[in-house]
């Protein structure tokens, strides 16, 4: 049996945590659009003291950084922007509690996706990237 090398296997496993990553923002944006409605989410949004038309920009960010990261376009880059938009989201929830099903969701599941995005930063574009981008390595 051949052994895949330690350097194509990691190139691999980087890909399969981006286009899961990546998957994860596609789903968080329609969430807002299928679920609970842009118009729906740009009430919450105000509800929680921010303008209402913020929720349209961040469902575009949501969606298309998700898209980004599953092809590989600026992944690097890509998840290192989106991190603001799902940190404000953690502190949305963080008094809701740890469990992203309690009553009005809570904060894990915006955390884990930060770190994550910080993750894909630090380790690369990973294998079958549309366009693998080393420049800004920490």
């Amino acid at each position: 049996m051949t052994s895949i090398p330690l350097k194509s296997s990691t190139a691999y496993g980087i890909t399969l945590i981006r286009v899961s990553l990546g998957v994860m923002w596609i789903a968080h944006a329609l969430l807002k659009l299928l679920v609970f409605t842009l118009p729906g989410t740009a009430q919450f949004f105000q509800s929680e003291g921010f303008p209402g038309f913020l929720a349209y920009p961040v469902f575009a960010v949501e969606l298309l950084g998700g898209i980004a990261l599953v092809l590989g376009m600026y992944a690097r880059q890509i998840s290192m922007a989106l991190v603001p938009v799902m940190a404000v989201a953690a502190s949305v929830h963080f008094g809701n509690g740890w469990v992203h099903t309690s009553p009005n969701g809570g904060w894990e599941y915006p955390v884990f996706l930060s770190i994550a995005s910080v993750a894909l930063w630090l380790l690369g574009d990973g294998a079958l990237a549309v366009r693998v981008s080393n420049r800004f390595a920490p």
